[in-house]
């Protein structure tokens, strides 16, 4: 497989052979390249910044959830690295092309027009776009009817065309609907300062893949398969109630972020819950299991109607509900669905935009509760109108801008949907990641609260350093292989579950890989993200929550942090 080079300012390409990339997909890859590449200091929008999409390492084949894509740039909204994965087509349609990753590089001159980029197995086509300025629905159904309804897309929103520091790259799902978001960390904003609207891949691909040893390989996704169907989170909760099935397990834990981060509990729980969400669609149409890409057997995406019986959304997943429910004081679901809609319409990410609204709500501009006016808000996003330029920019502008000071980011980008006084191993993940306050780069919930992998007590902080560590190395591993994260759960309870990913990597190459090489991967590549944040002037004060954290105790439990900065650092490669 090759690498594609485009330069977005003199409309060129070029293929190239993996050279020193080989062996590297997904995270590791994108990371890899903007560590070597793109210049520590330079602007996030500037020239000098470059955009790569990579499939990872095992998305040529056809093991089991191993189509998520890998993005990467440095990042407008955090200033540092940032890798924002999605599920979505495009991963396993490169592999198709004969591509593992495509390279965007410089930008336009100032006022040219945005692009729709075209790419077949032979040939990059370059086209102004037809669907610049458009909503992302209404422009996919173009796209579509242009390229043909196999082809496979990425877009940005009108907030991306406009660099909003917030604003998603959207990715087409198995319906060819653009409802898969690489959503944190702005990197829709570099796409956008790119002057690419769109990137098509030809859907009619069919490049075939040749394994080292087919009959290993065969025998590795076989096992692999049944390391998934026999765990019940992947087999059972997460299939049955989406991942929205944590709304009440974390309120019940007295770890529900609620009315910006006050609380650990919130009453209107039970009605924004995974119980309901599958009791609507029940009654409604549309599906409870769902998957984001091909080949994914956990299914815990889902397709929401509306009260109409109308499609609404796609996706609809439990930090997205927290975010517009709990953190809102909302506790209506289907206005909480169309506030999904409405981020993946304009492009902006949920957690941010949550957040976000948090801040107006805090600044007096909006109350506590009104979903109808948090609607409203949004809809400005993307627009002309200046609020939601100033919204689009994420929580701290926001907060900036009506004098909020409890602003729940770390390096500036905003919490996510578990507090970290009461989960403190993703609390340390969210204090230590290069990536900024993030969940899913290391999430200890698992250990915390649902007693996966082991159990340690998130309120207390003995084990949760430890236990932040190794599982931000894991996930960086899983996500160079392209695997979904949620594979998590059934490799920490199934001693087969590390050997079989390995396996399926020998499998594929012909070279037998170890546990241990692996997981170095995800060593090496949290070490080139932490040497580029260096570079880019991040010091050991950036690894610590806001100062509200440290100082508040969270009800119901009465937990506080109580981390030092330098305590912290253990939990770094």
């Amino acid at each position: 497989m090759k690498i594609l080079r485009i330069n977005t300012r003199t409309k060129s390409f070029k293929f190239e052979e993996l050279g020193e990339l080989a062996g590297l997909g997904g995270r590791a890859l994108t990371s890899r390249v903007v560590n070597k590449e793109v210049p520590a200091n330079c602007h996030p929008l500037s020239a000098e910044n470059k955009l790569i999409f990579a499939a990872g390492v095992l998305a040529p084949t056809n093991a089991a959830n191993s189509g998520r894509i890998s993005v990467g740039a440095k990042s407008p909204l955090t200033g540092g690295i940032k890798e924002s994965n999605s599920g979505g087509q495009f991963a396993h349609t490169l592999p198709k092309l004969d591509l593992l990753a495509v390279i965007l590089e410089d930008k336009p001159e100032a006022g040219s027009p945005m692009q729709e980029i075209f790419i077949s197995a032979d040939k990059v086509v370059f086209k102004d776009s037809t669907v610049a300025g458009m909503r992302n629905y209404a422009a996919q159904e173009k796209l579509l009817a242009a390229y043909g309804d196999k082809a496979v897309t990425a877009l940005v929103g009108p907030a991306g065309e406009q660099c909003l520091c917030a604003s998603t790259i959207q990715f087409s799902d198995p319906e060819g609907l653009p409802s898969r978001s690489a959503g944190r960390g702005g990197l829709g904003a570099v796409m956008g300062s790119k002057g690419v609207k769109a990137i098509i891949l030809d859907g009619d691909a069919n490049a075939k893949t040749v394994y080292g040893n087919e009959e290993l390989f065969k025998e590795a996704r076989k096992e692999w398969v049944d390391v998934l169907r026999n765990h019940p989170v992947t087999s059972q909760g997460l299939p049955g109630f989406g991942t929205a099935v944590l709304v009440n397990v974390i309120n019940e834990a007295g770890a529900l972020p609620t009315k910006n981060f006050r609380m650990g509990k919130f009453d209107g729980a039970e009605k924004i819950s995974g119980e309901t969400l599958a009791a609507n669609i029940e009654k409604r149409g549309g599906k409870v299991k769902h998957g984001c890409h091909t080949g994914c057997v956990i299914q815990c995406s889902q397709v929401y109607h509306g009260a109409d019986g109308k499609y609404l959304t796609t996706g609809f997943e439990y930090e997205t509900i927290w975010g517009f429910g709990a953190n809102l004081l909302i506790d209506n679901l289907d206005d909480i669905a169309a506030m999904d809609r409405t981020c993946d319409e304009v492009g902006v990410d949920t957690i941010e935009m949550a957040n976000t609204m948090a801040m107006a709500m805090e600044g007096g501009t909006l109350a506590w509760g009104d979903s109808k006016g948090v609607l409203a808000e949004l809809n400005k996003v993307g627009t002309s109108d200046p609020l939601g330029r100033i919204y689009g920019n994420g929580t701290s502008y926001t907060a900036k801008a009506f004098g909020v000071d409890r602003i729940p980011v770390v390096k500036n980008q905003a919490l996510p949907a578990y507090d970290p006084r009461a989960v403190k191993g993703v609390g340390v993940t969210y204090a230590t990641t290069p990536m900024g306050a993030d969940h899913t780069a290391g999430y200890g919930v698992c250990q915390n609260v649902l007693k996966v992998g082991g159990d340690v007590d998130g309120h207390k902080k003995e084990g949760n350093i430890e236990i932040s560590k190794n599982l931000q190395i894991a996930t960086a591993a899983v996500d160079s292989l392209g695997l979904c994260l949620f594979v998590a759960f059934a490799i920490l309870d199934d001693a087969r579950g590390v050997p079989c990913m390995a396996k399926l990597i020998s499998g594929l190459t012909g070279k037998e890989m170890s546990v241990d090489e692996m997981i170095g991967i995800g060593v090496n590549c949290l070490k080139d993200e932490l040497d580029f944040n260096k570079r880019a002037g991040f010091t050991d004060e950036d690894d610590q929550l806001p100062r509200f954290f440290r100082e508040e105790l969270l009800a119901p439990h009465n937990v506080g942090w109580g981390y030092s900065t330098e305590e912290l650092q253990a939990a770094k490669v």
